[in-house]
């Protein structure tokens, strides 16, 4: 059997990497939510984190480790708006030249923000190109250094360290629910919560009319989708990464739509 393409060790030294840089995000409670659920539930506010969301963990322990040929080459990334975010931020404090590929209905707001890091910023239609071309295409073109949002180990073990700080407030807890796009997130936290707490259940939750998930873990495999319609511009990917998929079906999660099949 192949080993898995993120371990434990690797979240524990993306932590290392990123806690200089950024926020230890604080762990809030709702007696309301408790009350709703019946249960005890802590939410870790990376809303509050720089860029306003969790990608910069996994893009600066991304970045962190370019060589210094690969940073003369600057990197290259797609994204509605939080991983650019990530990117950006990320390339200016390691002094990289970053360009981000955004699709042309991205929050004004993200579009703006990256650029006020300093990256440049290229426009396409999710409706006919596929951003993971565009960056192999300018790649190949450049010599400058992919980022992919979700489906590399770096950026895997990165997010997986708001898990560890998660964690070590709360103590042993019984689930664990992340929001999922392409599975960065949910493979760290999975990571983490497997190691850490084996007998907690893990959750990723996604839009209903954003259903890679449900349908590849019911395939067995990546199931590439049509673009989804929703609000929930972070959440917009069409098809699970073939790393976190690997990650997130052996951590024992399975697909269930919203009427629980």
């Amino acid at each position: 059997m192949e080993p898995l393409p993120l371990q434990f060790s690797d979240v524990l030294r993306a932590y290392d990497r990123v806690a200089p840089v950024v926020h230890r995000t604080r762990v809030a409670t709702s007696r309301q939510l408790d009350e709703l659920t019946g249960l005890r539930v802590f939410l870790k506010c990376e809303n509050e984190q720089r860029t306003g969301s969790f990608k910069i963990r996994g893009a600066y322990n991304r970045l962190a480790q370019l060589t210094a040929s690969e940073r003369a080459h600057g990197v290259v990334a797609a994204s509605s708006g939080n991983h650019a975010q990530g990117v950006a931020l990320a390339a200016r404090l390691l002094g990289v030249r970053a360009t981000i590929f955004m699709p042309d209905d991205a929050p004004a707001a993200k579009l703006d923000a990256a650029r006020a890091y300093g990256a440049s910023v290229e426009r396409y239609d999710r409706r006919t190109a596929l951003p993971a071309d565009l960056v192999a295409r300018y790649a190949a073109e450049t010599g400058a250094v992919p980022v992919p949002a979700f489906d590399d180990p770096a950026i895997m073990a990165g997010q997986g360290t708001l898990a560890l700080e998660l964690l070590a407030e709360t103590g042993p807890v019984d689930a664990v629910v992340a929001p999922l796009g392409g599975g960065g997130l949910l493979s760290g936290v999975a990571t983490v919560v497997r190691t850490l707490v084996p007998s907690a259940k893990v959750f990723g939750v996604e839009p209903a009319d954003g259903d890679d998930w449900v349908r590849s873990l019911a395939a067995g495999r990546p199931v590439l989708i049509d673009p989804p319609s929703t609000i929930a511009d972070g959440a917009r990917t069409r098809q699970p990464g073939e790393l976190t998929f690997a990650v997130v079906s052996k951590a024992g999660l399975r697909g269930r739509d919203r009427d629980g099949r």
